[in-house]
């Protein structure tokens, strides 16, 4: 019974190292990619300020980044404050509060949805598009080859690119906004037969201006986290074809996840 005994705690001492192990090596890998995230960030808003500018690489990616972003982002605010609409407008009938709905959907996509919404949708188009071009570039030694030229391969590649994020994404969620404000004045007024007048009035009421650019300063910085992490996802990638893949897939989720853990952070912070 002894020697029994003794073999099932010298088995659960060894199962705690392992698991103690698997921690430290996971741990000790998420601090080796935020490190290098870091150094790739704090090089990209060094080398903003310096010249060269690439203004007309800066303008292109804010086309790739925005204006083919807009068409799911449009659909996407359109049928979330339709939704959004329909659901409150059943759900306040029940307390005789249908005159709210307006405020609701006004306030949810300004503070939350709208900047989320759009977030996610760059981050699954834009991001990966990033991510791929660069891992491409990466395992097919063009990166090299651009150091091998003299040429900053984080000022020509990554700037444009976070720049783009920074300016795109706003502009999105303001357009996102709008949309999805009229989506739910459709649904609202046009379908359940509400009063249009007190919609508007409703809205406009309890919207405050820091509803609007605290939405926006949210944005800006996942616009940022997108286009730092898709970068350094597709800088980084490694192992060929597959790495890029793997690359892309890293680029969605962790842009995604960030978004969505940071979105609670900076609601604390900003709605206080």
């Amino acid at each position: 019974m002894a020697a029994a005994d003794n073999n099932i705690i010298i088995r659960f001492i060894e199962l705690i190292g392992r698991a103690v192990e698997a921690f430290g090596r996971i741990l000790i890998s998420f601090t080796e990619e935020l490190g290098r995230v870091t150094i790739l960030l704090t090089s990209a808003l060094k080398q903003i300020i310096l010249p060269p500018f690439e203004v007309k690489n800066t303008f292109k990616q804010t086309i790739e980044v925005g204006v083919k972003s807009m068409p799911v982002v449009l659909i996407t605010a359109l049928f979330t404050g339709m939704v959004l609409a329909l659901q409150s407008y059943t759900g306040f009938k029940r307390f005789n509060a249908e005159i709210m709905v307006g405020t609701v959907v006004a306030l949810s996509l300004t503070r939350e949805l709208g900047p989320v919404l759009t977030g996610l949708i760059v981050a699954g188009r834009a991001g990966a598009a990033m991510a791929a071009e660069l891992g491409t570039m990466r395992v097919t030694e063009q990166i090299d080859a651009l150091e091998t030229l003299a040429t900053n391969p984080v000022k020509y590649l990554v700037v444009p690119r976070f720049v783009a994020g920074v300016i795109a994404l706003p502009s999105l969620t303001v357009i996102a906004d709008f949309i999805g404000i009229i989506g739910g004045y459709f649904v609202t007024v046009g379908l359940l037969g509400a009063n249009s007048s007190v919609y508007w009035k409703r809205t406009w009421d309890y919207l405050e201006i820091s509803d609007i650019y605290n939405g926006l300063i949210k944005s800006c910085f996942f616009g940022a986290s997108i286009a730092i992490i898709s970068c350094y996802k597709g800088f980084y990638t490694q192992g060929g074809a597959e790495g890029v893949g793997k690359a892309t897939t890293g680029a969605v989720v962790v842009s995604s996840m960030t978004i969505l853990i940071s979105d609670y952070f900076l609601s604390a912070w900003l709605f206080k």
